[in-house]
């Protein structure tokens, strides 16, 4: 009598085995090679300055910048999960004056289980920029905060069990810095770690 109440109560659960070892995978964790075309915006002082008085010069450029990008992704059923999205880009401009743009970003993301599995999100939150100066060129307000969103899409390959490469992502990434709106490609690509 007593094994039957056992088989009873353990059949369920070894039949939800197979199905769990499925299930086990609601945690997506992305790193990897980012970059950035980004256009950007400075106020300059020139070398035209007479005491507490300077000619200021607004300036902008269009960088390449490159950086990382990571992220993760909790599932909450097959096909959508809720990601958080963190990236670093890095370059120069304005006589070598140090360029970091660095964002932070969540929302919702939609993806086709399966072997090759296409992907799309829209993310929501902040960009921080930050121009340094230079000896020969001092950058006024170098320093910013602002609002920031990605839509994108992009394609994982499972290459393991719980193994995937992000063959690429594409992101049309929005910021408002320097009040007005800035528009720029952010491209990724590397290895997605499935828990």
């Amino acid at each position: 009598m007593r094994i039957s109440r056992l088989v009873a109560v353990f059949a369920p659960l070894i039949l939800l085995f197979p199905g769990s070892s499925k299930a086990q995978d609601k945690i997506a964790l992305f790193g990897g090679y980012s970059f950035v075309h980004a256009p950007v915006t400075a106020t300059e002082a020139g070398s035209g300055c007479v005491g507490n008085s300077c000619i200021i010069v607004l300036v902008g450029t269009h960088l390449n910048l490159h950086g990382w990008e990571a992220s993760s992704e909790y599932k909450t059923n097959r096909w959508l999960g809720l990601a958080a999205d963190f990236s670093g880009h890095y370059g120069s401009a304005f006589a070598g004056n140090a360029v970091h743009i660095h964002t932070y970003l969540f929302g919702p993301q939609v993806s086709l289980p399966g072997r090759v599995s296409p992907f799309a999100h829209a993310l929501f939150g902040g960009a921080h920029e930050s121009i340094g100066n230079s000896p020969s060129l001092q950058v006024i307000g170098g320093t910013q905060t602002s609002f920031a969103t990605a839509l994108g899409v992009g394609i994982d390959i499972k290459v393991l069990p719980r193994v995937s490469v992000r063959a690429i992502q594409f992101d049309y990434l929005l910021t408002r810095f320097n009040s007005s709106t800035q528009n720029q490609p952010r491209l990724s690509a590397g290895i997605v770690f499935h828990l």
